[in-house]
């Protein structure tokens, strides 16, 4: 094979670790950001919060002081661990045995009755461990209950098993007869021990647990209410007897069935209402989770006003005094490591601010596009893609997604994510357009409007919109319904 020399001419993107930091910064929340900041500002020395974002600071946590804050009762635990040294400082000999310990030279048990971190109450220790402990998942509760109860290891054994096939909303995910085969290999046990325990679940905290299907859930917390209750019998029966034609909404079928007029139909109805569907979400805990918006939206003399959250991104300098150890010709490692940091310190100062600066475009574009829905509400949205705020801003589409990426926007409407505002159109019959958020908007005001006794269905829903000059498909409205979680019309008849 013959050698050859070649000259070729071409270009490639390089990804510098520069362009890198940048484009992670973008994706990153306002939350995320500001853990990135603190560790940068931890692990690097030429980085330093500005002089006003350590002015807001001080000025926070002098006013926390004067409201008895964190830093006052730490300043009150320094004098008083200092006042019970003090006490007993007379007391404590120079030197201590070699073969003996600190307890058994001094009672530990000794209570000396002063305030303090070490110190505290034991009814405020008991306020912290309960605050901070995480509250029991539904698994954790039934557990507790079957070991309180009166079980045999057999029949705990048993129970156990059951309550590991509990899901979320407190129904038995597996079926009886598959818990059954599993516990009869290191079980003697016959399916109707497996049974009883079940119906013993049944009796936990919280009640309708553990059932395996909605009908068998409400039937117990029915039997739990007093049989007193005004037409609780026929509210049993028609569980017992006629679930199905309730669940099909077959009303006059129902009052032929249990002899009753509509007004009695309508009290044994209500009273199947008060009873739990989901009987495990009494047990649910989520944590708060907490949204801090970065950019805020505001009217200003009939013109709509943006502006980023100041206290999202924290303004960071370069330390004058670690930079200015730095020599130009000094080629040691000490000189070196500061060289490097600094310039990662420019770099990331860079980052903010580019990151800030797209921000506020994307958001400009976003609030100038979507003014109808500031002024008017979510029917007046108007359709919007990545494509159209790339256009308008002169970036890359995934740039756009990346920083509409979990950023949020406050408007005197609430707090959206940008990516909120961006959805697909619709034709219309004057040849425009229509967001899917306004035609959304649009179906839910329907609904919400109509005759319970004849709800609207999907193709008259269509009808209406069509009417309207907006061309929407009878499937593309049950899309629609089913992303708001409205039922079809079968399931939304009411009796009023």
């Amino acid at each position: 094979m013959k050698q050859s020399l070649q000259l070729r001419l071409g270009q490639h993107l390089t990804m510098t670790p520069q362009l890198q930091q940048a484009i992670r910064l973008l994706q990153l929340s306002t939350i995320e950001l500001r853990s990135e900041i603190q560790e940068a500002l931890e692990t690097n020395p030429m980085l330093e919060m500005s002089e006003e974002e350590g002015q807001r600071n001080d000025e926070a946590r002098s006013e926390h002081q004067e409201g008895g804050g964190t830093d006052s009762i730490l300043d009150s635990d320094n004098l008083s661990d200092q006042i019970t040294l003090d006490m007993h400082k007379d007391s404590l000999p120079t030197d201590l045995p070699v073969d003996s310990s600190w307890e058994d030279t001094y009672d530990l048990s000794t209570n000396y009755n002063y305030t303090g971190s070490g110190a505290a109450s034991g009814e405020d220790n008991r306020e912290y461990e309960t605050r901070g402990q995480d509250e029991d998942t539904l698994q954790e509760h039934l557990i507790w209950q079957a070991r309180l109860s009166h079980f045999s290891e057999v029949d705990l054994a048993i129970a156990t098993a059951i309550i590991d096939s509990i899901d979320e909303d407190g129904y038995l995910a597996t079926p009886l007869e598959e818990i059954f085969d599993s516990l009869r290999s290191d079980l003697d046990v016959e399916f109707d021990e497996v049974e009883a325990v079940l119906h013993r679940v049944h009796s936990f905290d919280p009640v309708g647990v553990g059932a395996r299907d909605l009908q068998e859930s409400l039937t117990i917390q029915l039997q739990q209410i007093s049989a007193d209750t005004p037409w609780h019998k026929e509210a049993m029966s028609l569980l017992k007897t006629h679930f199905q034609l309730l669940a099909n909404r077959d009303f006059n079928q129902l009052m032929r069935k249990l002899k009753v007029n509509e007004d009695g139909l309508r009290e044994i109805v209500q009273l199947i209402h008060t009873l739990n569907p989901r009987p495990g979400n009494a047990m649910t805990s989520s944590q708060a989770e907490y949204i801090v918006p970065d950019v805020y939206v505001k009217k200003v003399k009939e013109k709509w006003v943006v502006s980023l959250n100041p206290e999202s991104t924290p303004k960071l300098n370069i330390n004058s005094m670690y930079a200015g150890l730095i020599q130009r010709a000094n080629k040691s490692a000490d000189n070196t490591y500061l060289q490097g940091q600094l310039q990662e310190a420019r770099w990331l100062i860079k980052s903010l601010q580019s990151r800030n600066e797209t921000l506020m475009k994307v958001a400009k574009c976003i609030v100038e596009r979507q003014q109808g829905f500031l002024e008017h509400g979510e029917e007046a949205m108007k359709a919007l893609v990545l494509h159209d705020v790339a256009e308008a801003v002169g970036m890359h589409e995934s740039t756009i997604s990346r920083i509409t990426n979990k950023k949020y926007m406050h408007t005197p409407r609430g707090i959206f994510e940008l990516k909120y505002f961006f959805s697909s159109h619709v034709s219309t019959a004057s040849g425009g357009e229509c967001s899917s958020t306004a035609i959304r908007a649009l179906i839910k005001k329907m609904v919400s409007a109509e005759d319970a006794r004849k709800p609207l269905s999907d193709s008259k829903i269509a009808k209406i919109l069509s009417e309207q000059g907006i061309n929407v498909a009878r499937r593309t409205v049950a899309k629609y319904r089913d992303a708001m979680a409205i039922p079809p019309s079968n399931e939304r008849k009411r009796i009023t």
